[in-house]
């Protein structure tokens, strides 16, 4: 397994993590729990050792999950979760946004207790809370290593001034972001220049457009019902057909080097750095494996131009969240 380091001062971490979101939410009603743990074991055969929860995912039943599969295998894995995002009981859409010194300290000890363990390997900030300034919240986070619960501070989401900000605090080991072939906003607001420059190691999520850079939606309908994707504005009606034009384009590209698109879109992502360490989320493992095996593609340089231009960010259809949801992105 290929590594990558976790900022400047970080360790050693696998080159492509595991996202664990979609084992116990968002995609689908129920889950396989005796696959997701399958592909979670397999995922440390191949040699991943990064893997990625939240609090807020089931909400908490994914932490539960990820630490009922690691029980015995804690030194395998570094283990990265967030706090901040809160979920209203009854009320799938709700989100709210605490990032009180109070509410961390709290959301710490749970997580721990999920899990099953004594120390996070990262703690990410999963959204900015616009009513506590940053400084106050990493603050407590930074309280969280002192005290031998927290190994390294992360941030979800947040701008190039919050990050500049946030660093100055106590040091950020990585931030974490929607990035791919259709979310290159970080290209152009300063977020991964801002990270390059201060040592923070870029870790996007959804690196293949939540699935669909992977060609195998064809059409809205191909979702459950509950699947969070149908109010996506990028996956509704005429905005799923614009964007199904460029991923064809990816396909066709992809077939010609004997690839799937979806290892040709996470090799790109791959190619973008070696500060670069996406999570793509899968919940079984023949696409695990499919997503690990793109570290061994190799791009030429007019074959990454050639997949820069076609997904230039004025050509992808639609928004990546709802307007409510972006409201919670710091900006």
């Amino acid at each position: 397994m290929q590594t990558r380091q976790l900022g400047n001062n970080g360790p050693q971490v696998s080159a492509v993590g595991l996202g664990c979101m979609g084992m116990t939410d968002f995609y689908t009603t129920g889950s396989d729990e005796k696959e997701a743990i399958a592909t979670i074991h397999r995922a440390l055969e191949l040699g991943v050792t990064l893997f990625d929860t939240a609090d807020m995912y089931g909400p908490h039943t994914n932490e539960q999950l990820l630490g009922k599969a690691l029980a015995g295998k804690r030194d395998q894995a570094f283990i990265a979760s967030k706090f901040g995002i809160v979920r209203t009981p009854g009320d799938a859409a709700a989100r709210g946004v605490d990032g009180s010194p109070e509410y961390i300290r709290a959301a710490i000890d749970g997580t721990l207790q999920r899990l099953k363990i004594d120390t996070l390997d990262l703690y990410y900030q999963h959204r900015i809370d616009p009513k506590i300034s940053i400084e106050e919240s990493v603050g407590a986070m930074a309280e969280l290593v002192k005290a031998g619960k927290v190994r390294y501070l992360g941030l979800s989401e947040a701008s190039a001034a919050t990050l500049e900000r946030a660093q100055k605090v106590h040091p950020i080991a990585t931030l974490q972001t929607e990035y791919s072939l259709w979310s290159r906003e970080p290209e152009e607001n300063g977020v991964l220049e801002t990270c390059r420059r201060l040592g923070i190691a870029f870790v996007p999520y959804s690196p293949l457009g939540r699935g669909f850079l992977t060609g195998t939606l064809k059409s809205p309908d191909d979702f459950a019902a509950d699947d969070y994707r149908r109010s996506s504005p990028r996956f509704q009606g005429e905005n799923f057909a614009k964007n199904l034009l460029l991923v064809e384009k990816v396909q066709q590209l992809a077939k010609e080097k004997g690839l799937s698109a979806g290892q040709l879109a996470l090799a790109w992502v791959l190619a973008q750095g070696n500060d670069v360490i996406p999570i793509p989320g899968t919940k079984q493992r023949k696409y695990l494996e499919e997503n690990v095996a793109a570290l061994d593609v190799k791009l030429g340089a007019g074959e990454l131009q050639t997949l820069k231009e076609l997904f230039p960010v004025t050509a992808i259809a639609g928004g990546r969240y709802t307007d409510a949801a972006m409201k919670l992105v710091n900006g």
